[in-house]
């Protein structure tokens, strides 16, 4: 069923708006800062002021109202907006009319009708018959002799204003709202031959405020400043945060991008624009695989395929990365690129290294295995261990106890296999080394390769594997446990 509305309130033009000077700066966070200026006539005394076309969410309680000796007295939003529903829940207790089509002729007839209730459904009045409407496809529309004043075509600010002259001037609103908001997306396209990969990076807008924003400043904000919103992305992938300063204009602890030209954000829009693209930047492809501590595989297991990168302004990307997704792609034979895999990166600064996961490596497993494990007793390692008394509930004495302390040798087996037609390197982490304040200990007896202590808790060596062949790889611990 349609409404057709009388000529009390035109419906709008798209293309034509209220607004004035408009800047809108979005967070990563869920909410956005709306600025708008406009020349407004204001006359001198009290007043009403209205200010259509503001965002359908707008956050009310964060208005700032500016215009010349003018000060505000109340501020009103009407956020009841000219639909169908609303236009016939409006009209409850008013009278319509109804233009109802034959199919087969097309004859209209026309029948005056009572709006009784919208619960549900449409209840109408017409002479001393009830009828409910069904929407059931059959041509039939409500015309309505006027739009009821509390419904508005757009969302509407209203306030009310108390001036100490008349004229023409610049009013300005300023407030947040929910139902904008960007992310970032990259694009690389690795090159393994040259270990390269290209880079653009995009913004992608997204307008659900209700509300057209035309010609609008556009500014973007990386970081997530406090509030009800969400907050930013984990770290996960990066392996070491960068010390370079990127250059850009920050405010506060965030960094700005803005949009080089003005921009009209649509509502119930998607739209990219560019911010970065570099060429060339250095890059690696990176075999691993993280071993829990005292790990026995059933059955061999892939090893992660990652490409490892860095933002540095020497033979990086040069720029501070603001958090989003990035997608690989890769030539095949025919140089067609072909997607690889994606993950994402968290606020990233400049200088900082990162290695990102795309899958599972086709060819290439690990087998971790304990292969022996005994207990031996030991001399040399003495453990002092700590007793305090109390008595009720005070301390009353410390006893301290020392005496040799028995530890385990471990030997653990780590099985490689590659398929490749060519030899690869693959990095492979021990973890869980570190297991409490009792267990803080432990030694390398012996490695099949030198490794590097990434932390307490793992180590990690660099073993090369023979093209279309399989390595064993050992490595023993003496530990406390």
């Amino acid at each position: 069923m349609a409404a057709a509305a009388g000529a009390a309130q035109s419906v709008p033009d798209p293309d034509e708006t209220a607004q004035g000077d408009v800047s809108v700066t979005i967070y990563q966070n869920g909410q956005s800062l709306v600025q708008d200026i406009r020349q407004l006539d204001i006359a001198r005394g009290r007043s009403r002021i209205e200010f259509p076309d503001v965002s359908a969410q707008i956050r009310a309680q964060t208005l700032s109202f500016a215009a010349r000796d003018t000060a505000i007295i109340e501020q009103n939003f009407d956020f009841d907006l000219l639909t169908p529903g609303k236009l016939m829940e409006k009209a409850i207790g008013q009278t319509i009319t109804l233009v109802r089509t034959n199919p087969a002729t097309g004859a209209e007839t026309r029948e005056r009708a009572k709006i009784l209730s919208t619960a549900g459904g449409v209840v109408v009045q017409i002479g001393n018959r009830i009828e409910v409407l069904r929407d059931d496809g059959l041509p039939v529309r409500a015309v309505f002799d006027r739009v009821p004043p509390n419904l508005r075509a757009r969302p509407t600010l209203s306030v009310n204003v108390e001036s100490t002259r008349s004229g023409v001037r610049p009013a300005a609103i300023r407030y947040l709202t929910p139902g904008l908001g960007w992310t970032a997306d990259y694009v690389a396209l690795f090159d393994d031959g040259d270990s390269t990969i290209d880079m653009q990076g995009w913004v992608t807008l997204t307008n659900t405020t209700g509300t057209t924003f035309h010609n609008a400043d556009t500014l973007l904000v990386a970081g997530s400043p406090n509030g009800r919103f969400g907050g930013g992305r984990s770290q996960r992938n990066m392996v070491r945060a960068g010390t370079e300063s990127s250059g850009r204009e920050q405010v506060g602890d965030f960094y700005l991008y803005p949009i080089d030209a003005r921009t009209t954000i649509a509502n119930q829009q998607t739209k990219q624009v560019s911010f970065l693209d570099v060429q060339g930047v250095t890059a690696k492809k990176v075999y691993r695989r993280t071993v829990n501590w005292l790990s026995n595989d059933s059955n061999p297991q892939n090893v992660s395929s990652e490409i490892s990168f860095n933002t540095s302004s020497q033979g990086g990307l040069g720029d501070a990365l603001p958090a989003g997704t990035v997608r690989f792609y890769q030539r095949d034979s025919q140089g067609t690129p072909q997607f690889i895999g994606e993950n994402t990166i968290g606020h990233t600064p400049t200088g900082s290294e990162l290695s990102l996961r795309t899958g599972d490596a086709f060819d290439i497993f690990v087998q971790a295995e304990v292969e022996k494990r005994e207990e031996i007793t030991s001399g040399e390692w003495i453990k002092t261990r700590r007793y305090v008394v109390y008595q009720d509930g005070n301390e009353t004495a410390r006893l301290d106890e020392e005496r040799p302390e028995k530890y385990w040798q471990t030997t653990m087996r780590y099985t490689i296999t590659n398929a490749k037609d060519e030899a690869v390197e693959l990095d492979l982490v021990q973890a869980g080394l570190d297991r409490g304040w009792w267990s803080r200990d432990y030694r390398i007896v012996s490695e099949d390769e030198s490794g590097v202590q990434i932390n307490a808790d793992r180590r990690k060596w660099v073993v090369p594997v023979p093209a279309n062949g399989e390595r064993e790889f050992r490595v023993i611990f003496a530990t406390r446990y």
